[in-house]
């Protein structure tokens, strides 16, 4: 069990970092409560060339910035106005794209997303999409442009074997706005039956 180093994150090829962060470990540890699990579904974002992408077209603003920076930390905005989403810069400098993560498995600190939540039962539903979980790892805008090695925010590698057959791939959800690019095969969902099944 090891953090993700930076290298990890520093790929062109971010539809390649959407699919190796499924069967990884996430992780916050908030006023001090430590909260995680495993990313099953994610979402890629090529960069200036992808109409879905906040970036596209090089779009540069205070929002944005932090897509343009290093890979390896997250980009966190606000959705609607309401749900904080959670998503890894990738790439290098001034390359801004990135992957939203859209679902995990609640593993650690259950107890503390179901107070966050304010749900009653654990399991998948508590955490299966982008908005849930940032609520349930307590995550917000005080974690735009955090490492993901930090002592906050990691993701670490517990070397579950991901098999391409475990993967379904498919067209991303809620950019409708993206014309063509909203049919481009850049969501990815990890389909195990059992997630507790792969933890060790």
């Amino acid at each position: 069990m090891s953090k993700l180093s930076t290298s990890f994150y520093l790929t062109n090829n971010v539809e390649s970092i959407a699919r190796l962060l499924l069967g990884k470990f996430i992780f916050t540890k908030i006023n001090g409560m430590l909260t995680g699990g495993i990313i099953t579904e994610t979402e890629a974002y090529n960069g200036v060339l992808d109409k879905a992408s906040h970036a596209y077209g090089g779009k540069r603003t205070n929002r944005t910035e932090v897509m343009y920076r290093q890979g390896g930390i997250a980009y966190v905005y606000l959705c609607y106005g309401v749900h904080y989403l959670l998503n890894v810069v990738t790439a290098d400098s001034d390359i801004p794209h990135a992957v939203l993560i859209r679902g995990i498995y609640p593993i650690i600190g259950v107890n503390n997303m179901l107070d966050r939540t304010g749900k009653s039962k654990v399991d998948y539903n508590l955490t299966n999409g982008p908005g849930k979980l940032s609520k349930a790892l307590g995550i917000d805008n005080s974690l735009n442009g955090v490492k993901y090695d930090s002592n906050k925010l990691w993701i670490e590698d517990r070397e579950i074997i991901v098999r391409n057959e475990d993967i379904v791939i498919g067209p991303r959800i809620g950019v409708d706005y993206a014309g063509e690019d909203s049919l481009l095969p850049y969501r990815y969902i990890l389909l195990y039956q059992n997630y507790t099944n792969y933890i060790s």
